[in-house]
């Protein structure tokens, strides 16, 4: 006796003269499905309410092109003297991550300002060479994007500054 053999069926012990039909076999001869008519209740007013879809608040979640990984785009803001005469014209300036493009840029600007941007222009930086005594070396390249925003939308960068 095996340890599995405890959960196996046991099937009672059959005469030789007797032999069953298959049960598989009982089974669809006696079962017959018949296909059941469909009842449509619905009424007009909910058929309205299924063609009105509401479009989600400019603050929720369920906007299309948000990201979770914002913080790893947006490096900093830009505060210069350039980009606070650039804020009166509704352009802001942030210093990016350099493998971004526009479109990732726009959706994080998107998730954490929760305001539409219109265009974004982006510039890369190279980095300098530079000297320390005798060691030779280079900084780091950077990537900078330039966020137009729609003439009433605001974002408070500069107010801690």
């Amino acid at each position: 006796m095996g340890i599995f053999d405890k959960f196996k069926t046991k099937n009672p012990v059959e005469p030789e003269g007797q032999k069953k039909a298959p049960e598989k076999a009982i089974e669809k001869t006696t079962e017959k499905k018949k296909p059941e008519a469909k009842v449509k209740t619905e009424s007009k007013a909910a058929k309205e309410a299924e063609k009105t879809v509401k479009k989600p608040a400019a603050g929720s979640d369920k906007i299309k092109g948000k990201t979770t990984q914002s913080y790893r785009i947006l490096v900093k803001p830009l505060v210069t003297e350039k980009a606070s005469s650039l804020g009166t014209l509704n352009k802001y300036i942030f210093a990016v991550n350099p493998k971004m493009n526009k479109i990732e840029v726009k959706k994080a600007i998107r998730t954490v300002y929760n305001v539409e941007p219109l265009k974004v222009n982006i510039s890369n930086f190279s980095g300098k060479n530079v000297r320390y005594g005798r060691i030779y070396g280079k900084t780091k390249g950077w990537k900078k994007a330039i966020v137009t925003l729609k003439p009433g939308d605001k974002i408070e960068v500069y107010e801690g500054v």
